[in-house]
């Protein structure tokens, strides 16, 4: 009487999880790369603050007036607004010395050159003297 292989042997089983190991090793780096994704979002965060930085001092001269102590700053270029901050930006974190508009928002970029390529994002801004 003949038998009947019914099922995969230890061997065949042991070689297909063999290889989708080597696969998972050699391929899953390439496809998640945490390190930059986790960099921009930072960076985001980073525009963000400026962004909210510069709105605070906007509203704040606006209806204080620009005299000088009152807590507010003058913003002319977009690097003015890390003027607002409470800590200063990392040092691989630049902005760009665009000037501002006082009467319309101007696009700043932010830019982290911390993984070796620059990663930007942007954020806007209005200027007030």
């Amino acid at each position: 009487m003949k038998q009947v292989q019914r099922g995969f042997t230890l061997i065949e089983l042991v070689m297909v999880i063999v290889i989708l190991g080597v696969l998972a090793a050699v391929a899953l780096p390439k496809f998640v790369d945490l390190k930059s994704d986790a960099v921009k979002a930072a960076l985001q965060g980073h525009a963000g603050a400026l962004s909210s930085a510069g709105t605070i001092n906007f509203a704040s001269r606006t209806i204080k007036g620009t005299a000088t102590g009152n807590g507010t700053f003058a913003m002319g270029n977009c690097q003015d607004a890390a003027t607002g901050l409470q800590v200063s930006l990392p040092s691989t974190v630049t902005v760009t010395a665009a000037s501002l508009s006082t009467t319309a928002a101007t696009t700043c970029t932010v830019t982290d050159s911390s993984t070796g390529s620059n990663i930007t994002t942007t954020f806007s801004a209005v200027g007030i003297n």
